[in-house]
């Protein structure tokens, strides 16, 4: 295989040498200003391209724009001064994919330009594959429909880079199970996946929960502490609902991710760890950093592989294989003799808009077993107000008996015990507030610990 050509805009010669000393695995090629830098690339496309901002003969950020206006795909990293972020962020939106603040280190201009050229590689790939084979699953993932074929590729495409991967998509659709899937089928499967869920978490513990601490950095740090990032330490560190993390704190995780080094709370020494960072969110991250709440540089920075989950009502017969799923699952679980949905059934979930997701489906497929017995599941099993909304209509609050999640029992049989009872109304709950511990432990008027305690008693 031929080295990569990278070509490189630098008007300073001592630099741009010490550059392409540090690149010696590629094929550099130096311009010494945006003159030069056309003439070249008139001549020849590189597989990358690393320009300074600020040249003798005008704007880098120019020059990015022409070449994504001409339709120019290769990836391209600009690099700024150390007090130039806006003009980072500029250039991003101009079309570069990464920024590079001076001073840097030569192991962190090799690790963004293999980054670079590894999302180059998986774009291509995405771009020219066909579904040319047919799984069923994929890593926890259940679904034969073509969009999940995408992901499933998609997976195995991002799996061996080291490059950071940013996932997109609705409550309920399975971020974690993707990222765990990214985890298991990469070199790094064997160390530590660590999950943080920033939206569970309150911002005063956040950065502990992270990076660790010391012993008497706070009240209540009577032992020290290590954080989510040592754990990880060889691994993967995945945050879950991102956007929610408190903008101080993503200020010391933009400096984590530019340099793998970090400092527990209370300490005066850093640690430096080696960690893959998958992250997550379910709301819209462009639109989080136009409104302020998430930063655009920090944005730009862990958006190097982007995985967008589809929602269920966009997966067709999937929903289908996934309700047999947990069917089977929650039978066998509560010694039930269900084996299959009757065609009323099956036609309410094939119309439903799953809102929820897998996860409202995984909560009504539990709730009818636990219910009800018998051998197919009828559509007059099915939870009244779901079985309202799929109709369009609002519950007969005559029928509703009360209650909005089950129906209340009409003779001993249907009585459930109070343990079980509980359990569906928390479930539920914690769909209805997006995961969130915190804001259904508001809801449920009791403390977050209470709900960690029982969610941790059910594993």
């Amino acid at each position: 295989m031929f080295p990569l050509n990278i070509l490189l805009v630098e008007d300073s010669e001592s630099s741009a040498l010490a550059y392409k000393s540090y690149l010696s695995d590629y094929n550099v090629s130096i311009s010494h200003d945006l003159h030069n830098a056309a003439l070249a690339l008139a001549q020849h496309q590189p597989d990358l391209l690393i320009l300074d901002v600020q040249l003798p003969d005008g704007n880098g950020i120019d020059l990015v724009q022409q070449l994504r206006d001409s339709g120019a795909q290769f990836p391209i990293v600009v690099i700024t001064s150390d007090s130039s972020v806006e003009l980072a962020v500029e250039a991003i939106k101009a079309g570069a994919d990464d920024f590079l603040e001076k001073p840097f280190s030569g192991s962190r201009l090799k690790t963004t330009v293999a980054n670079m050229l590894e999302k180059a590689r998986l774009s291509e790939l995405v771009t020219t594959y066909e579904a040319t084979s047919h799984r069923d699953g994929f890593e926890g993932f259940i679904g034969s429909s073509l969009i999940m074929q995408g992901v499933y590729h998609m997976i195995e495409a991002a799996a061996p880079s080291n490059a950071t991967v940013f996932i997109t998509g609705e409550s309920g659709t399975g971020k974690e199970v993707l990222a765990r899937a990214i985890h298991d089928t990469s070199p790094r499967g064997k160390a530590p996946f660590v999950a943080i869920n920033c939206g569970a978490i309150s911002k005063e513990l956040m950065e502990s929960e992270i990076f660790g601490h010391i012993k008497g950095a706070f009240t209540g740090a009577n032992t020290a502490r290590a954080g989510a990032a040592a754990k990880a330490n060889g691994g993967t560190l995945f945050l879950d609902e991102l956007c929610e993390m408190d903008l101080e704190l993503q200020v010391k995780l933009l400096r984590f991710l530019q340099t793998q080094v970090f400092r527990p709370v209370g300490s005066d020494h850093e640690q430096q760890v080696d960690v893959r960072i998958v992250c997550a969110t379910n709301k819209d991250p462009a639109q989080e950093v136009k409104s302020g709440r998430f930063r655009e540089d920090l944005f730009y920075r862990l958006h190097v592989i982007s995985i967008e989950l589809p929602a269920l009502r966009e997966r067709g017969q999937d929903v289908m294989q996934i309700a047999e799923h947990f069917l089977q699952s929650y039978a066998a679980e509560e010694r039930k003799g269900f084996v299959s949905f009757s065609t009323a059934v099956k036609q309410f979930f094939l119309d439903h808009s799953w809102p929820g997701n897998i996860r409202e489906l995984q909560n009504v497929i539990r709730q009818i077993v636990v219910l009800n017995d018998g051998v197919d599941i009828s559509s007059e099993m099915l939870p009244l107000q779901f079985r309202a909304t799929c109709m369009g209509q609002a519950p007969d609050k005559t029928e509703q008996k009360g209650n909005n999640l089950v129906d209340m029992p009409h003779k001993a049989s249907e009585v459930l015990p109070l343990w079980k009872l509980e359990q569906l109304y928390i479930d539920r709950v914690i769909e209805l507030a997006d995961d969130n511990i915190p804001k259904a432990a508001s809801l449920l008027e009791v403390s977050p610990s209470t709900l960690y305690r029982k969610q941790q008693k059910r594993g």
